[in-house]
């Protein structure tokens, strides 16, 4: 019996009750559907950012979908390493990059260093609604491509 080794997890952060906030969590849903390798996990990290320290410690690779206030238009799609964030102005960012940082820091202070990727998507709306806006809803396979380019996957 062979045990597989899961090295990368893909987490979704944010609200869906919160419309556009969710995005990271709708498609964790959709990659539900995809064929993906052995190796991944697919975590819905919800809002509580602070709960997946245990996600930076155990895998090898972290990918993050969320929602990122960067200024440009809505439904664009930012790919940043958390060394990159310092560029960006912090009222820019959401509650839950800031704490994905902090994160990543708590990780390194326990000497684990995961290669962090963020793929962060300009929201329209954040409102309460259980619907994402159409611009988002139609960005959703744009960002599992980008996951999949990352992963180096077809």
């Amino acid at each position: 019996m062979s045990l597989i080794i899961k090295d990368t997890v893909i987490l979704g952060i944010g609200n869906i009750l919160l419309q556009d906030d969710g995005v990271g969590v709708h498609v964790i849903k959709q990659l539900e559907n995809e064929k993906l390798p052995s190796t991944i996990e697919l975590v819905d990290g919800g809002t509580s950012t602070l709960d997946t320290l245990g996600l930076f410690l155990d895998y090898k690779k972290v990918i993050v979908v969320d929602c990122l206030r960067a200024g440009l238009k809505p439904g664009t799609i930012y790919k940043i390493k958390p060394e990159d964030i310092k560029n960006y102005k912090k009222e820019n960012l959401s509650i839950h990059d800031v704490q994905i940082l902090d994160v990543a820091r708590m990780a390194n202070m326990m000497n684990k260093y995961p290669e962090v990727v963020i793929f962060g998507i300009e929201p329209e709306k954040i409102a309460v609604d259980l619907e994402m806006t159409q611009i988002l809803i139609s960005k959703i396979p744009d960002i599992i491509h980008n996951i999949k380019k990352e992963l180096e996957i077809n």
